[in-house]
């Protein structure tokens, strides 16, 4: 796509997923900063995302662009990531959300917030962008704003830049958007929805049926925007 970036301007990691969150994430940052993404290969269960956020990476243009394996299968404890845990199909879309699902993964955020921090000091960047959504998201308790005030705080007392006074901020952009909200901003940043990838399973189309779809095409039918990626139902 090529973004035009204007000389001395600010630097900004951005932790990119491969999903739609991640990338509408990613078109915010790259309006006004020196974009450095960061994707974690952190044991799930299929690589889709991780294509998908190579694909995304390119498109934005972004200065950099690194994956680093952080096994968290090791330590197991969901069905993104154990074999013997099943990914459950979706209820009521009205229901997701009320209980702490099986797909959660455990300190994920907190990992990756943890090593995106290490990456903005080493780049020099001013700002950490994390695409973590408190309103339309499946129950996660490291997506919440609470969460992220909390770490904020700790990584001004934990980083280098910080202690010296020039701490990293944490930017959650999407914080406070449905899901359909975050849609409709992706779509005015020319967010290319057809390479994002949300499913839990990592077959050549999406189920359709997981949490993630679900919420997914909830947010579509809202927009009012049609959905590019194909499912199988």
């Amino acid at each position: 796509m090529g973004i035009q970036r204007a000389v001395g301007q600010q630097r900004a990691v951005v932790l990119l997923s491969g999903g739609l969150d991640s990338a509408t994430c990613l078109a915010i940052a790259s309006r006004d900063h020196e974009v450095h993404a960061l994707t974690f290969d952190y044991g799930s269960k299929h690589s889709r995302e991780i294509n998908a956020a190579k694909a995304i990476a390119k498109h934005f243009d972004a200065k950099s662009h690194r994956i680093l394996k952080v096994d968290l299968a090791v330590i197991g404890g969901s069905s993104l990531t154990e074999d013997s845990i099943q990914i459950k199909e979706a209820g009521s879309v009205d229901k997701i959300g009320q209980t702490i699902p099986n797909t959660y993964v455990p300190a994920r955020n907190m990992t990756f917030l943890s090593l995106g921090m290490a990456l903005a000091e080493v780049v020099g960047a001013s700002k950490l962008f994390i695409g973590a959504n408190s309103v339309d998201y499946s129950g996660y308790p490291d997506c919440r704003p609470e969460f992220i005030a909390a770490f904020q705080g700790a990584a001004r007392l934990g980083t280098k830049a910080g202690v010296e006074g020039r701490p990293i901020k944490i930017e959650a952009p999407l914080l406070t958007f449905s899901k359909s909200q975050i849609i409709i901003k992706g779509a005015e940043l020319g967010v290319p929805f057809e390479l994002t990838w949300t499913c839990y399973r990592g077959g050549e189309k999406a189920c359709g049926k997981c949490e993630a779809c679900q919420l997914r095409l909830a947010g579509f039918r809202e927009a009012g925007i049609d959905d590019p990626v194909r499912y199988e139902n």
